[in-house]
């Protein structure tokens, strides 16, 4: 889901200091799960069991999510550094299905540096990008690197799945059918629908090198 652009951001460096690379977080949900744990503070058979199950949708995202020709290029056009700063937890459904993804996209960029921050770690900051007045994640937030100024913001998940998401809350499915729809709704997009949004957003947030004309063939 597509969000407004916002003139300040509440990150500090402080954050960006405390902040994981996707690879640390990937090793920490891996350490946590070894000791029956999960992030945040409940540590239930629930919660672990959904962290379990999203270490493995993660390992199928990253596989499975593949870059076509035009987002490649677009990000290649990139010509300004940028932060991207995910908020997200290991328990969380919809981060295991969209923050692999995300950071495939910013991978393709030598410009862009991807820092992770633990939700509940972490409160001042989604309370700044609630989702109908929820703390909603994952939740992108996207900065200059340079000025810290925040260019835009995405999640929490794409506006297809948003749109099911809102419909089946508020016809009260029960949670059991909810949760399968909805993961059933990402194992059929396969990301497409989230790589479509950031083909919209990464002109709105990078400055990019024009596209070359072609010269004309001479006849």
């Amino acid at each position: 889901m597509i969000n407004k652009t916002m003139p300040n951001t509440v990150i500090t460096g402080a954050h960006l200091a405390q902040a994981m690379t996707y690879t640390q977080y990937r090793e920490l949900i891996d350490q946590l799960l070894a000791e029956n744990k999960t992030t945040g503070t409940d540590h239930s058979e629930a919660m672990v069991e959904y962290t379990r199950m999203n270490a493995q949708r993660m390992r199928r995202v990253e596989k499975t999510t593949e870059l076509d020709a035009e987002l490649v290029e677009l990000m290649l056009r990139v010509q300004n550094k940028m932060i991207w700063v995910i908020v997200t937890e290991a328990w969380c459904g919809d981060a295991a299905q969209t923050v692999p993804a995300i950071v495939k996209i910013a991978d393709a960029s030598p410009l862009i540096d991807v820092k992770l921050l633990l939700r509940d770690e972490h409160l001042e900051v989604i309370d700044a990008y609630l989702t109908n007045g929820g703390r909603s994640i994952p939740k992108l937030i996207v900065l200059d690197a340079e000025t810290m100024e925040e260019l835009g913001s995405w999640g929490p998940r794409p506006a297809a799945a948003q749109e099911l998401f809102m419909d089946m809350k508020a016809r009260n499915v029960p949670y059991n059918e909810f949760v399968e729809k909805l993961h059933g709704w990402y194992g059929k997009d396969r990301s497409k629908a989230l790589l479509q949004e950031f083909k919209q957003l990464i002109p709105q947030w990078g400055r990019l090198q024009p596209i070359e004309e072609q010269p004309m063939e001479r006849l």
